[in-house]
Parts: structure tokens; sequence; C-alpha cells
């Protein structure tokens, strides 16, 4: 099976932003904890699986993407993609975030479980993760970008992994990703922020503020 015959998490796009008229659409990065929470609780009632293939070029449904930046001190993790890579629509850019698509959990106890067991599974394929205290977990907001091609299909739940000052983070799939640590001022810098993907560019944004 190839990974566009996967099958992935989705909510339709009208069951999410615009349930019994009661509209909640974006652009950027939604925080406020009433949006975030009415959002949520949609993605938990109304999600469902669909072929990869079929969603990828389906606007009418939204991917839903943990979306986590992994901070330690007072430094991010940072990332380029390199050819590697399988979305070849960021292939070059600049990333904080990890995460991915998602498949549904059997006998999960409810949506955010599913959502931390995909996102776990997608740090653990890209990255190795060692240290002897636990991470910290923080969900900041929600991501959206209709203005671009990949954004259109996907909703990013934007998640901060605050770890513990011995832990080691390096790239498992090095044809695909280069990694260092950045401070939030370095990531700011303007030419670095135009090589971002854009949620990236929102995350760091947001950050900027939290």
């Amino acid at each position: 099976m190839g990974k566009m015959d996967e099958q992935i998490i989705v909510v339709k796009r009208s069951q999410l932003f615009d349930e019994a008229g009661n509209d909640l659409t974006f652009q950027g990065t939604e925080q406020d904890r009433k949006a975030v929470a009415a959002l949520s609780n949609r993605m938990a009632e109304h999600y469902r699986v669909m072929r990869r293939g079929d969603a990828e070029e389906n606007p009418q449904f939204k991917q839903p993407i943990p979306y986590a930046v992994l901070k330690k001190g007072d430094h991010y993790f940072t990332y380029r993609r390199l050819g590697g890579g399988g979305e070849q629509r960021l292939h070059g850019k600049l990333s904080i975030g990890v995460g991915g698509h998602m498949n549904r959990v059997e006998h999960a106890a409810d949506f955010e479980q599913v959502l931390k067991q995909n996102l776990d599974r997608e740090i653990n394929e890209e990255l190795l993760v060692q240290s002897a205290e636990p991470a910290e977990y923080h969900t900041i907001g929600l991501i959206n970008d209709d203005q671009t091609e990949v954004g259109k299909v996907h909703i990013g739940v934007l998640v901060a992994i605050s770890l513990p000052d011995d832990a080691e983070v390096t790239v498992r799939e090095k044809d695909k990703l280069e990694g260092s640590w950045k401070t939030l001022q370095e990531l700011s810098d303007p030419h670095r922020l135009e090589r971002m993907e854009s949620w990236s560019g929102f995350a760091i944004k947001t950050l900027q503020r939290h």
C-alpha cells in the first residue's frame, strides 16, 4: 500500500468551521480558549477516515495535524527539509514544527488521546529524543492557512513541548531533515522567516506573544 492509500483522519470543513451557522473560520493562529475548545470538540465529534490521496485534493475536508514545537531553555528545535523528504511542496523550507497526519487509534478514550498517540509516533519517527525526565506538553492553539496549497486541506493543533535541560534531540532521517537549535530572536530574523513554512511563521509569531 502506497502512502497515498493510507487511511487518515479528516473533518468535513463545514462541520468544523460553520456547524449550525456558528462560523469559527480563522486565518493564522487561533488562541482564544473558547474558540479552540469549540473547534476541538467539533474535531472530536465529526472526524472520520479517508484515503490520503483523496483528502489531499479535496478542500472540503481538513486534515487535523498535531504540530509540536520542541523547546529547551530559550532555544527551539529548528530543522530544514531536505530533498529526501516525501512532501515535495515543502522541500528547502525551514520549520520549527514536528508532526504529521493522524490515523485512527483503536480503543482510544477520547480525541485528545488519539492526537497524543499520533504526535508521539510522528516525533519518534523523525527524531530521537533522549532525556531522564519527562517532557511537558501544552496546547497553545490552532493553525489554519487557507492561502497556501498545503494549508487549504490541513488544520494544525499547535503544541509546545518543554524538554528538560538534559534532553538530547537528534534527527533520525538525515536524508530528509537537518536539525539545529535557535532562540526565538534568531527565528524572528526577517531573512530566516522568509524561508519558514507558513505554519512555522504563524507559530513563531504566536510564541512571541505567548
